[in-house]
C-alpha cells in the first residue's frame, strides 16, 4: 500500500504545489485588498510586509509547479537561471515575514531600534555569502542550490516565523483583548500557531545538505517518518494562516463601526451641550444679570449696613456670572489647534502660577496630530500636572517631548515625595491609563521618595503626508 500511495503522491505532486502556492497567494491578495491606513492598530501598519510574504512565497511555490513542466523546452542555463530567481524569491519572502514580525513589535525602545534593519542585513549576508560566494566556489549547481535554500530557511524563515508568531500573539493580548473582541483575538492566536508550525515545517525541514542538522533533519527523513511530503503539511499551515488572518482582518470593520458610533455619540453630546449652553445663556444667565442690575439699583438707594450687604450680594452675583461664563466656554471644543506644543503650552501657562515648569521640546517641529489625539494628550497632561501639584508637593516639574519618525514620547517628571508603595488606582490614574489606551500607547510610571515620580507616555504617530 505504501508504494502505491507514494506513486499517487508523485503523480499529484503538481496539485500539491498548486494548492501550496495558492494558499499563500490568497493570503497576500486578501491582505492587499483590505489594507487600512487609518487604523490605530499596529497590525494595520505591519500588514503590507505579510502581504509581500504571501505574494512572494506563492510565486516561489508555483515555480516548483511550472518549472519542471517547462524544463524539457528550456536550455539548461536558462532553466538554472529561473531556478536561481526562484531561490531569490524564497529568501525575499522570508525576509518580508521577518520584517513583518519586527514591525508588529513597534514602537521599539530607542536602544532596540536597530533591530528594524536585521532582516535586510540578514538577507544581504545570505546573498553575499552562500548565494554569491557559493555560486563562485561550489561547482555542482544542485549542491549549491540545496545549501543556499537550506541557509535561507535557517537564517530567515526560522527567526521570521517565530518572531511573527510571538508578535501576533502579543498583538492579540495587548491591543485586541482591551477591545473585547474575543473571536478576533482567537483568530490571531490561531494565526500565531500557524506561523509557529510553518517555522518548523518550512524553516527546519530543509533539503538534504552535507552539514548538521540538515544532514539529519531534512525532507527525506521527514518523508520516511510521516510518508507525506513536507509541502502537504506546509499547505495546511498556509491555508490555516490565510483563513485566520482573513478572519482577523474583520477587526478593521469592527474598529470602523465603533468609530462611526463614537462620532454619532459625540455629535449627540455636542448638540446637547450647545442646547444646554443656549438655555443657560438665554434663561438662567439673563435672570442673574437682571438680579445683579436690581441689586445695583437698590444699592444706590441704601446706606449703612444694608449698603454693605448689598455690596457683598453684588460681588457674589458677579462671581456667579463669571463661573457660568467659564462653564459655557468649557462646554465648547476643548482644543482649537492641531499643533501639540501650543496646546500643551496653554496648560503650562496657566499652571506656572502654582509650580515652576521646565519644558524641553526635542522635536524639529510640532508633531501634526488629529484633534482627537490632541484632546487625549492635553487631558492626559492636565491630569499628570494636577496630580503632581496636589499630591507630590514638588516645587518644579520637568516636561520633555520627543518625536522621532512614527514615535512620540511625552515625559512628565516631578521632584516630590513620590507615590505610596501600594498606590490606590484612583480616578486620575485610571483616566490616564484610559487615555494611553485610546491613543494606542504605552504608559509607564516610575516613583521613589528620593527621585519623585516620572510619568512616560509613548504613542505611535504617523508622519506628515
Amino acid at each position: 500500500m505504501k508504494p502505491a500511495f507514494s506513486e499517487w503522491l508523485i503523480a499529484n505532486r503538481p496539485l500539491i504545489f498548486f494548492i501550496y502556492g495558492l494558499a499563500f497567494f490568497i493570503l497576500g491578495l486578501s491582505i492587499a485588498l483590505q489594507l487600512r491606513r487609518t487604523s490605530r492598530l499596529n497590525l494595520a501598519r505591519s500588514l503590507p510586509w505579510l502581504a509581500g510574504f504571501g505574494f512572494l512565497h506563492g510565486f516561489n511555490e508555483w515555480g516548483d509547479l511550472f518549472l519542471p513542466i517547462q524544463q524539457p523546452f528550456l536550455a539548461p542555463p536558462f532553466y538554472d537561471l529561473l531556478r536561481t530567481i526562484q531561490l531569490i524569491l524564497l529568501a525575499t519572502s522570508f525576509a518580508s515575514l521577518f520584517q513583518f514580525g519586527i514591525e508588529l513589535m513597534r514602537p521599539l525602545p530607542n536602544h532596540w531600534r536597530w533591530i528594524r534593519f536585521v532582516p535586510c542585513l540578514t538577507l544581504f549576508i545570505w546573498f553575499l555569502g552562500p548565494f554569491w560566494l557559493g555560486l563562485v566556489f561550489v561547482q555542482d549547481y544542485a549542491i549549491w542550490h540545496n545549501i543556499t535554500n537550506t541557509l535561507a530557511r535557517y537564517l530567515l524563515c526560522v527567526p521570521g516565523s517565530f518572531l511573527s508568531s510571538y508578535a501576533l500573539f502579543r498583538q492579540g493580548r495587548k491591543q485586541i483583548r482591551p477591545l473585547q473582541i474575543k473571536h478576533i483575538e482567537r483568530m490571531l492566536g490561531l494565526s500565531a500557531g500557524a506561523l509557529l508550525a510553518y517555522g518548523v515545517l518550512g524553516g527546519m525541514i530543509v533539503p538534504q545538505s552535507p552539514f548538521f542538522p540538515a544532514n539529519l533533519i531534512n525532507v527525506n527523513s521527514f518523508e520516511a517518518i510521516f510518508i507525506l511530503p513536507p509541502p502537504v503539511f506546509r499547505s495546511a499551515t498556509g491555508l490555516l494562516l490565510a483563513i485566520t488572518i482573513i478572519r482577523a482582518l474583520e477587526v478593521f470593520e469592527v474598529e470602523t463601526q465603533r468609530l462611526v458610533l463614537q462620532m454619532e455619540e459625540n455629535l449627540v453630546i455636542s448638540n446637547e451641550r450647545e442646547r444646554i449652553a443656549r438655555d443657560l445663556h438665554d434663561g438662567a444667565l439673563q435672570q442673574i444679570y437682571a438680579a445683579g442690575l436690581l441689586a445695583q439699583s437698590l444699592r444706590k438707594q441704601a446706606d449703612g449696613a444694608l449698603a454693605e450687604n448689598l455690596d457683598r450680594l453684588i460681588i457674589v452675583i458677579n462671581q456667579g456670572i463669571e463661573q457660568l461664563r467659564r462653564f459655557l466656554s468649557q462646554g465648547q471644543i476643548e482644543v482649537q489647534t492641531v499643533e501639540l506644543i501650543p496646546a500643551l503650552e496653554l496648560i503650562f501657562d496657566d499652571t506656572r502660577r502654582f509650580i515652576q515648569i521646565e519644558t524641553h521640546w526635542d522635536t524639529p517641529s510640532s508633531p501634526s496630530l488629529i484633534p482627537e489625539q490632541i484632546n487625549h494628550l492635553t487631558a492626559f497632561t492636565r491630569e499628570a500636572v494636577s496630580n503632581a501639584i496636589r499630591h507630590a508637593h514638588s516645587d518644579r516639574l520637568e516636561v520633555r517631548l520627543e518625536c522621532q519618525e512614527e514615535h512620540l514620547k511625552l515625559t512628565i517628571r516631578d521632584f516630590g515625595q513620590g507615590l505610596p508603595q501600594y498606590p490606590e488606582m484612583g480616578y486620575g490614574l485610571r483616566n490616564m491609563r484610559d487615555r494611553a489606551r485610546l491613543l494606542g500607547g504605552e504608559l509607564a510610571i516610575e516613583s521613589s521618595p528620593q527621585k519623585g515620580t516620572t510619568v512616560t507616555l509613548e504613542i505611535p504617530v504617523r508622519g506628515k503626508t
